[in-house]
This record gives structure tokens, C-alpha cells and sequence, in this order.
């Protein structure tokens, strides 16, 4: 009897939540309904009428954007340059997972965020905030935030790299850089900062690889064959590139590469 009358009560108190419910949608429906309709902050558009997708659609676009964002920082920024080197560093000092990734990869990412500062910033005085006030459509702004980055690229990327992917897309002969398409322009400047990376890997790796030369020939010739060179050349490694104050050396001319 007690349960029933338990059971009794919690439907009751049901009903009352699902009224109240009811009712609070009905206001706040009516609320929206009396308010102006506001732009949305990012209208995605096809075909010639110009008309907006569905809100599901562009959900679905700007997820799949945002997938993409890691991907795009790599490509069309500093940081393939920055992690390349950085990963060749460990390998030249032998010390297997020291730095760890997450160390590495966070100091790309800050210095990738310092060496495009001048861009972002351009980005946002020139695309971001009109398009934000409505002084500007959205192809625009686009546009706008398209023209700094790609004279970033073009500033670091080699004629030569340029000249291959306009060969592969079979494009006629660009008598500028503005007729050098976007989709042309990122593969071409990848390859150039990843054969500048290898450059500056190597003359990273040949002092440490002096260092592991001369232990190994020590050792040989005291006849301590059974004893792995890298043991013994690791501490020496770390010595040179503290007394070095290699960091500041390697970050300073990486940095400096940008300019």
C-alpha cells in the first residue's frame, strides 16, 4: 500500500515537472519568436542563389573543419620546419625519448604561434573583426585571410618547388605570384621546408657525430668492444650541448630562418 501511494505521489510530481516544462518552452518560444533574427556568425552558402544550408549541414562542415585545423597548421605554417629539426636534435643527442613528444610538440606549437604572430594579427584586424562587425561579406573575409598566409609561404618556398607542382597541375606559365593557385602553392612550400629541415639536421648531427667516432675508436682501442659506445659518448653529448647553450642556439636561428 505504501509503494502504491510512493508511486502515486512520483507521478504526480511528474506531471507537475512535465507542465512546468511545457509551459517554460512555450515562453521562451515566444520570446525568440518577438526578438529580431541575428546573422549567423558563419554563413555557409552554395550554388549561385546564395542561400544558407541547413544548420545540421554547416554543423557538420565546421566539425569537419576543425578536424582538418591540425593538418592545416602543419601545412601553411613554420611548424613541419620547427618539429623536424627538433626530432633530429633528439636523435643526434641519443636520448631516446628525452625531450618527450609532448615537450616537443608544445614547443613547435609556441614558437609556430610566435613566428605568425604578424600574420594572425593581420588576419584579424583585416578579415576577422570587419566580417564581425558586418562591414565585409564572407568571401571576403576569406579572401583577406587567404593573402596573408600565402605571402608567408611564398616568402619561405623555392622557385624551383613552385615551378614542379605548376609542371604537375599542367597550368600555363604564372607571370605573377597571384596566379599561382593556393592548392599549388602548400604542397610546394612543404617540401621546401622539410629539405630545409634535413639541411639543418645534418649540420645538427655532425658534431655529436664526431663525439660518438672518437668514443668508439677510444673504446676499441682499449679493447672494450662489449661496452655500447652510447653509454659512454651520452654524457659527453649532453656536456657540449649545455656549455653550447644549445637551445638557444637552435631555437635563435630557427626563429631567425623566418625572417
Amino acid at each position: 500500500m505504501r509503494k502504491a501511494q510512493i508511486l502515486i505521489a512520483l507521478f504526480i510530481l511528474g506531471i507537475f515537472l512535465f507542465g512546468q516544462g511545457v509551459v517554460f518552452a512555450q515562453e521562451v518560444a515566444e520570446s525568440v519568436a518577438t526578438e529580431p533574427p541575428r546573422p549567423p556568425l558563419i554563413a555557409i552558402t552554395m550554388g549561385e542563389t546564395q542561400k544558407p544550408l541547413a544548420v545540421g549541414i554547416q554543423i557538420m562542415i565546421l566539425l569537419t573543419v576543425l578536424t582538418l585545423a591540425p593538418a592545416i597548421l602543419i601545412m601553411v605554417t613554420s611548424f613541419t620546419r620547427l618539429i623536424v629539426v627538433f626530432s633530429f636534435l633528439r636523435q643526434a643527442l641519443g636520448t631516446q625519448q628525452a625531450p618527450p613528444n609532448q615537450v616537443l610538440i608544445s614547443l613547435a606549437l609556441f614558437l609556430t604561434m610566435f613566428i605568425m604572430s604578424p600574420v594572425i594579427t593581420k588576419i584579424n584586424t583585416e578579415s576577422l573583426q570587419p566580417y564581425l562587425h558586418e562591414e565585409i561579406t564572407q568571401q571576403q573575409a576569406l579572401d583577406r585571410a587567404e593573402a596573408p598566409i600565402r605571402t608567408f609561404m611564398f616568402k619561405q618556398v623555392r622557385e624551383k618547388d613552385l615551378s614542379l607542382f605548376v609542371d604537375i597541375a599542367k597550368l600555363k606559365q604564372p607571370k605573377n605570384y597571384t596566379e599561382i593557385p593556393t592548392h599549388v602553392l602548400i604542397p610546394a612550400f612543404m617540401i621546401s621546408e622539410l629539405r630545409l629541415a634535413f639541411q639543418v639536421g645534418f649540420l645538427i648531427f655532425l658534431p655529436f657525430l664526431v663525439i660518438d667516432l672518437v668514443v668508439g675508436s677510444v673504446l676499441m682501442s682499449m679493447g672494450m668492444m662489449m661496452l655500447p659506445p652510447i653509454m659512454v659518448s651520452l654524457p659527453f653529448k649532453l656536456i657540449l650541448f649545455v656549455l653550447a647553450d644549445g637551445w638557444y642556439l637552435v631555437v635563435g636561428s630557427m626563429v631567425k630562418s623566418f625572417g
